[in-house]
């Protein structure tokens, strides 16, 4: 004799009503994860990733891959419990990704913001490290400042209390190591004229024991060749070491990474100080998701990265895009490499 089972309406209403309320109710979450991959020397749909006109790019071989973050939005409190018990995916309060007082769109400005960001330090770490001529120069000067009428926008800022100066990284070290109340020569190029102005050094508003200038400084490449970078659709600054190794690689003899497939990571600035960025582990489970034998690293994030390294991947741990290059050289040579831990 055949029997069904049949449950009393008292024990299949709850059920059902936790069905409903599982796949239909949002939850204030979003969900991190290993997000796609872009081989900054390779081509997204045909187009390359980084273009270069002007000067012909030396040939490169392997990969050199950017890593990015996917962030799961609109989360049902199924798929928060799914992503919870998955391993693949974090959890996250959704106002750390999409602050209250911000709108979505107004957050996606400022990932794209950053992202441009990064591709003019990237450009910018590339040419100094090259010895590539970029210029440096005032872009404002602040009213009621210490260098008010005596500097001026446009003036090419050559050297800042005798220093010879490339960076806007460097004018902002030696003036705030410069004492208030100080005079500070500031050697500048003004109508094709070579001046030194002396200024006495304010103390900065945030640190008045920081030495202040009130100017805004920006480096422009000034090289006979032009850079573009055409991925769309990712945010944040992270992208920025990946990218002044590809144009290292592109504009110099040779191949940075002997061949091999390396991935990474890290923020970069025009002097080619390398920072920490966010999402590590999700950063590196793409990368070995990718078939990358190495993973750059930047060295604040080397304890997270070794709190979840996946098999098959090698860290190495850097600072700068001179200390990543020197890396690279040292894995393609057979030598050591710094790694963390």
């Amino acid at each position: 004799m055949n029997r069904r089972l049949v449950l009393p309406v008292a024990v299949l209403l709850p059920v059902l009503v936790l069905a409903v309320l599982a796949f239909n109710v949002r939850v204030p979450y979003v969900a991190l994860g290993p997000g796609p991959t872009f081989d900054t020397l390779g081509e997204v749909d045909g187009t390359p990733v980084i273009e270069i006109e002007g000067v012909e790019s030396d040939p490169t071989t392997g990969e050199l891959v950017m890593t990015t973050v996917g962030v799961t939005d609109n989360l049902t409190l199924a798929q928060t419990v799914l992503a919870w018990f998955s391993g693949r995916y974090g959890l996250a309060p959704r106002e750390q990704v999409y602050p209250p007082t911000r709108s979505k769109d107004e957050v996606k400005a400022a990932d794209h913001a950053q992202f441009a960001q990064s591709e003019r330090s990237a450009e910018l770490a590339a040419l100094h490290y090259l010895d590539m001529p970029v210029t440096l120069r005032v872009a404002q000067v602040a009213d009621d400042a210490p260098a008010t009428d005596l500097l001026r926008e446009g003036d090419r800022i050559l050297a800042v209390g005798g220093e010879v100066v490339s960076t806007a990284g460097q004018v902002q070290r030696v003036v705030g190591d410069t004492a208030p109340g100080s005079d500070l020569e500031i050697t500048v190029e003004r109508d094709g004229v070579e001046e030194v102005v002396p200024v006495t050094v304010g103390g900065r508003p945030s640190d008045p024991d920081k030495g202040f200038l009130g100017i805004g400084t920006e480096e422009l490449p000034d090289v006979p060749f032009s850079v573009t970078f055409n991925l769309a659709d990712v945010g944040g600054p992270s992208a920025g070491l990946m990218f002044s190794l590809a144009l290292v690689d592109k504009l110099s003899e040779g191949e940075l990474n002997g061949g091999k497939h390396v991935a990474g990571t890290g923020t970069i600035d025009s002097d080619g100080a390398v920072g920490p960025i966010g999402g590590i582990t999700h950063k590196l489970t793409a990368a070995a998701e990718d078939g990358a034998e190495f993973f750059l690293v930047p060295a604040d994030n080397c304890a997270e990265a070794l709190s979840d390294t996946p098999d098959g991947i090698r860290l190495i741990e850097v600072e700068t895009l001179e200390g990543a290059i020197d890396a690279l050289a040292a894995i393609t040579s057979g030598g050591d490499a710094p790694t963390c831990g």
